[in-house]
């Protein structure tokens, strides 16, 4: 059996997608945004779901893409193609930050921005507690059920380690290999199958 049958063979899991867990894009995704994607899904119900991409870092200096904000050496990640104009962060600060709402695991979505600038001023928020993100990934009702079904994602639980400094280049292979050996074909399935 070849590594493209074998990669056939592997199935969405059925683990539901809910706030506070990771979707992970099988590996022939060869979108620009979502190709080895990891989506930290910040809320999934009926009306819909959305979420953050976590290992698309933009590779260029954060002051430079954001102006009138303080000094912040951290990376500003490609968050998703919804609003791509628009800052959106997730941190570990959560009551300390007024307006913030908890994902889960430690984790919190949103909240005032000009107190998240006060913390970076003050050198309390850094790049291992805090992750900011132009733009979000977004589905309509049923929409990412669909594509589950499909295959296109597989659902996981946060690592135990904490994700916000997690390397961003090996996340995707990190996250499928502690899932198992059914998904050691997904991490070593070529990037462009093509030039194999």
């Amino acid at each position: 059996m070849n590594r493209i049958e074998k990669y056939l063979q592997v199935k969405s899991n059925d683990l539901a997608p809910a706030q506070g867990r990771l979707l992970l894009s099988e590996p022939l995704m060869g979108d620009y945004y979502f190709g080895r994607a990891v989506i930290l899904l910040v809320e999934h119900n009926n009306e819909g779901s959305f979420g953050v991409i976590m290992n698309k870092p933009l590779h260029q200096p954060f002051n430079e893409i954001v102006p009138n904000f303080p000094d912040f050496t951290g990376n500003l990640h490609l968050g998703g193609p919804v609003e791509s104009n628009s800052l959106f962060y997730v941190h570990s600060f959560g009551d300390l930050i007024e307006g913030s709402v908890s994902i889960g695991d430690g984790l919190f979505w949103g909240g005032e921005l000009d107190m998240i600038k006060e913390l970076i001023l003050f050198g309390k928020l850094t790049p291992d507690n805090i992750c900011f993100y132009a733009g979000y990934s977004g589905w309509s009702p049923a929409q990412l059920q669909d594509e589950l079904k499909r295959n296109s994602w597989v659902v996981t639980q946060l690592p135990k380690s904490p994700i916000l400094n997690s390397d961003a280049g090996s996340m995707w292979q990190e996250l499928l290999t502690a899932m198992g050996e059914e998904y050691q074909y997904w991490t070593k399935f070529p990037i462009n199958p093509g030039m194999n």
